[in-house]
This record gives C-alpha cells, structure tokens and sequence, in this order.
C-alpha cells in the first residue's frame, strides 16, 4: 500500500471518529447528560418536589406527560387533567405534590413520596384547599393512574404523529429532538409503559376489588414486582398512612411501620418505596433517605382546625385513658405493638395477604439492587399507632371501612358498609371527610363493606359507652 492511500486512509478514519465523537457528544447532551437540579432549601418543599433520582430510569417525558391528558381524555377518570386522579397541585407551581421534573438529556418526570402523603381538606363547599404534609393522600387514586398509563399505551393514538402534534403546541423542539421524540423517546415510553401494565396485570384479576383513592395493595405490590413471586389470589387494599411526627414511635427504642408491623425502622419504609421507583444507590440517595428521616420526625401533627369545647374534651380525657390509651398513648406497653387478628377483629386479607417467603425474598432482591436497610419481617395481626393528627387520618381502620370516628365508636352492624370517599370537605360533626350527599356521591367513589378485604368489622373498643361519653371522647380526640 502505497503512502499516499495510507494517508488517506488515514484521514478517512480520523474524519470518521471525529464524527463520531461529534456524533457521540451531540446524542449524550441530548439523552444522557443530566443538568443539575436547582437546590429546594425548605425541607417542605423539598419534601414535595425534590428528585429521589428515579426520573433516569422510570421517569416520563415530559412532553409526553404534558399532553397524554389530551389525547386520551376518554381513557380518565373525568376531567381536569391529573387532577382527576386526585393529585394534589398547588397553586402558582408547574408541577403537582409528589410530582418532580428533572433534566437527563431532556426534561423528565418522576415522583416522590408527597404523592401519597401529602393531602387536603376543605372547610366548605366554596373555600379553597388547605393543604397538610404528611397527611394520607385520601383523594389520589393510584389505580386509575397505573391504569390509564397502561390503558394510553396500548392505545393506537400512541404513536409519533400525535404526541408531536400536541407536543408543538405546547413546546417548539429542534430538528434532532424531533427526531429524537420520533424515533425513539416516543416509541420506547410507549413499550416501557405496555410492560409497567404487564407487570401490574395482577390487580385487575377477577375477583380482586379496587383500590379507589387513598389506597394501594401495599404489600402485593412488592411481592409480585420486586421478588416476582407468582400471583397468589391474595389482595391487601389499605390506606396510605400518616408521616408526621415519627419519633413519637421511637421513644421507647421500638419502631414498627406499615399495618401489619413488616417495616422495622422508617429507613426501611423509605428505601422500599424509592426502590419501586428506580433510583441508583449511593451516596446521593443515601442523603435523600437521611434527609427524608430527619424531616419526617420533626414534621409536627397537624392542630384540628375548627372549635373545640375544653370542657367536653375535659370530660373526655379519663374516657380516653380507659378506653384507648393502652394502646394508643405515646410510650403505652401496647402502642406501635402487633395486635393479634384474634383480638383486633378487623379485616384479615391485609395481614394474610403478607408471607414469610414474601419477606425473605423481597430483602434477598433488595440487596442485590445494591440498597441497604433493615430485613421486611411478617407478623400476624395489626399495628396500634399512636393517635396525633387523627382528625386527619380519615377514613379509620387499615382498610379505611370506617369513614368517621364516631363511625368507628359505633357497633359494627351500625357502622356505614356503603360510602363514598376521596371528596375533602370536613366533617367536624362526626370527624371525617363528608362521604354521603350529592357532591359526595358524584364526586367520590364508592366503598362497599361486602368486597373482598373491605370489611369494616373488628375495632369494638368504646363501642359500648353512652353517647355522652362517645360525645366526651371525640371532642378528647380532637386535642391530639
């Protein structure tokens, strides 16, 4: 081979690298390269807008997100975008609670743990939300959001043409990113949300009930998606819990969280929740599980919000001390104890549906993710947490079958078996959310005591007092 073809041989290879690096340089910016966050100070805001860094691998186009709504506006609940789902969105922010936008390559969503424990209430019909962190999200319906993303993804209407349509309304991309959102951002959603449906097609078997708003199948949801065990029939609908003031249940070096008591330490609750959502361990998210803990210790229960008569509640405190403080009291012998099913009564799907092999194997999965916290245990029965902020921690019991608590203090063939929740005006009669009426009926969905794991038996402490002294005692129970 003669110099001069080595030569330029030698320049065609050089000019073809270039390109490629070029070319390489150009597609990591454009998809991989991760711009930086603006830091959230405020632990609050943080709390409900700050990355757990899982928009890289489970998070959501944003432009995708933005105009899913509207082409598939048959395929939601009802309208008003996300908010049909119960989502809470504050005013004057682009994103809603539990919602995060981060930039890798391009913008993404993700989510957090304010989805679920960040919720409202409304004193009226005409006022406006206030909103309370830490509060169970009684209004946003998890369900129906997996449901819908499953259901749009195998919709033909997912498909380039459209979402680029809607996406220039809103948005003007270069050239590349539209071939980018063509070629490959679009489609490849497309099959990551079809598998998403795939991997929770065990909630829609026949037979097992839905969630509605305010619930999950905690438990089954780690059992089949993180240690792929084989759907066993079980189901475990239950309200998502509180998360304010947390060091309340450690005050006696004894810490149960969930139901049922499987999550030893709040770091444990925390890591397997950001676990379903994709983030990468190390020191990143070590901090987030730090900074979560500190703030979900301190986050104070939140003051009940109307009048309450000193003197009734007076009269009720003695009332409280024999009836609930045994197990309810900060640092009682029973409280943030297992109750044994025999004894508790309630529904026993929750706590069933939970197995030792479960347990074992969703640890075994979790380390080899490469996260570390205390081993998931099984226990029998369920937990008796302390009461702060329970005025908002309606509706009562695991699976959220008793919707007041004077409903609660009622015998059990005289409790509801049918309401409607997810509505937010405030019941501070009978103290709850409003769950019967017009608006509650049209706006909220309906919980029947006969399905499967909505039993709203069990519980029958104080059921036998005077209404006096029920009277007493809910006003007492205001005071927390």
């Amino acid at each position: 081979m003669s110099s001069q073809i080595k030569f330029r041989v030698l320049k065609c290879l050089l000019v073809f690298l270039l390109f490629g690096a070029v070319a390489g340089t150009v597609i990591w910016r454009r998809v991989f390269r991760a711009i930086p966050p603006m830091p959230i100070a405020n632990d609050g805001d943080w709390f409900k807008y700050g990355s757990l860094g899982n928009e890289a691998k489970m998070g959501i186009p944003y432009w995708i997100w933005v105009v899913m709504p509207r082409i598939f506006p048959d395929l939601m609940p009802g309208p008003g975008g996300y908010s049909s789902f119960g989502i809470v969105w504050e005013e004057g922010h682009e994103m809603p609670v539990g919602f995060t936008k981060e930039t890798i390559g391009f913008p993404r969503v993700g989510n957090n743990c304010a989805l679920c424990h960040v919720s409202t209430y409304r004193v009226s019909e005409e006022s406006k939300p206030i909103v309370v962190l830490g509060a169970p999200a009684h209004r946003f319906n998890p369900q129906a959001l997996f449901r819908f993303f499953a259901a749009a993804a195998n919709d033909s209407r997912f498909n380039a043409a459209n979402f680029l349509t809607e996406i220039k309304r809103e948005t003007s991309l270069d050239a590349l990113d539209r071939l980018l959102y063509r070629f490959a951002i679009i489609p490849m959603t497309r099959k990551a949300l079809i598998a998403q449906g795939e991997q929770l097609a065990w909630m829609n078997q026949p037979g097992k009930p839905d969630w509605g708003p305010g619930r999950d199948d905690a438990f089954n949801l780690p059992k089949f998606m993180l240690a792929h065990l084989p759907d066993d029939g079980t189901v475990g609908q239950c309200d998502f819990g509180s998360t304010w003031n947390l060091r309340v249940r450690t005050s006696t070096n004894h810490l149960l969280m969930n139901w049922s008591g499987e999550s030893p330490s709040l770091q444990t609750v925390l890591v397997d929740s950001a676990v379903g959502l994709g983030p990468k361990p190390g020191a990143h998210f070590d901090n987030d599980i730090k900074r979560l803990e500190t703030f979900m210790m301190a986050l104070p229960a939140p003051r009940y919000p109307f009048p309450i008569d000193a003197g009734v509640a007076a009269t009720g405190r003695p009332i409280y001390a024999s009836q609930c403080s045994q197990c309810h009291d900060i640092g009682a012998p029973r409280t943030s104890r297992v109750i044994p099913l025999e004894e508790i009564g309630t529904d026993r799907e929750r706590s069933l549906a939970w197995t030792q092999t479960a347990a074992e194997k969703s640890n075994e999965a979790v380390r080899k993710l490469g996260f570390s916290r205390p081993d998931l245990v099984k226990n029998s029965g369920y937990l008796s947490p302390p009461l702060d902020g329970i005025w908002m921690r309606a509706p009562y019991l695991h699976n959220g079958s008793a919707p007041t608590l004077r409903d609660l203090l009622e015998p059990v063939e005289k409790r509801p078996a049918v309401f409607y929740r997810g509505y937010d005006v405030y019941d501070p009669i009978n103290i709850g959310f409003v769950t019967q009426g017009s608006e509650a009926t049209r706006t909220g969905w309906k919980q029947d005591a006969k399905e499967r794991g909505n039993s709203n038996g069990g519980h029958i402490y104080g059921t036998n007092l005077s209404q006096e002294d029920k009277q007493a005692l809910l006003e007492y129970l205001k005071t927390l």
